[in-house]
């Protein structure tokens, strides 16, 4: 497990400031989440953290270590599954292992067969739904040697029953490997429902400028979207999003 450290994070892109004195904490274990509006520098922060990026200044710690420019410190999950399409399923989960070190197949099969994709081991990307694709896409990333993940928007082009169950999915692997996660979304529900604590970003250049802590007890199930102390929460959100 890892522990991700920020702070005093400046980024311009001449001749706009995307990211100003921007500090935060993710704790070993923790999940995490960053909300903000489009546009606010959200996705920004993760190259930063992923080393494509140099910050104007700031540090950037995994553990304690100074990874400003450093490639390969953290797993990273983007928008889109990102499946070479050549390869075969399990041929792309162990694809970041391979990197690294000899990758455990034997694990990858386990951890395939968990997400329900064991009949699907030696198809190719094309054979499966998009849901099932970020699947994938998600065991690659708790599989690689890396035990910090950052998750950009991973469910935004699924449809709203996907993304639940995809949700719900994503939360029942990650309680039993508990990796640390920096999860990047623009919806407040998702966020709630994932997430351990919110780091909510005003508008460019981006800074947090409110800390939410969530109380709901884990393992959440999704009869949580639809309770009233949810809702409360999200109202909370969304006037601090709307600055009033």
């Amino acid at each position: 497990m890892s522990t991700l450290q920020i702070n005093h994070l400046t980024k311009s892109f001449e001749p706009h400031t995307i990211i100003q004195d921007l500090n935060l904490v993710v704790n070993e274990g923790e999940f995490v989440s960053l909300l903000g509006p489009s546009g606010s520098g959200k996705s920004t922060i993760f190259h930063l953290i992923g080393g494509l990026y140099e910050p104007d200044q700031g540090t950037i710690l995994l553990n304690g270590e100074n990874i400003i420019g450093k490639k390969g410190a953290i797993s990273y999950m983007p928008q889109s599954p990102s499946l070479f399409p050549w390869r075969t399923i399990l041929e792309n989960v162990v694809l970041a292992a391979e990197l690294f070190e000899r990758p455990d197949k034997r694990k990858a099969k386990k951890m395939l067969k968990r997400a329900g994709l064991h009949d699907y081991i030696d198809a190719y990307p094309h054979q499966l739904s998009g849901g099932m694709q970020q699947r994938v896409a998600f065991v690659r990333s708790l599989l690689s040697p890396q035990s910090f993940i950052c998750l950009d928007e991973p469910f935004s082009a699924l449809d709203e029953f996907t993304r639940v169950d995809m949700q719900k999915w994503l939360l029942s692997i990650w309680e039993e490997e508990r990796p640390s996660v920096l999860f990047v979304t623009h919806n407040i529900e998702e966020a709630i429902f994932l997430s351990d604590r919110i780091l909510v970003l005003g508008e460019r250049p981006a800074k947090v400028t409110e800390e939410v802590h969530i109380p709901f007890e884990r393992p959440r199930t999704a009869r949580l979207l639809l309770s009233p102390e949810l809702l409360e929460i999200k109202k909370r959100i969304y006037r601090i999003l709307r600055g009033s």
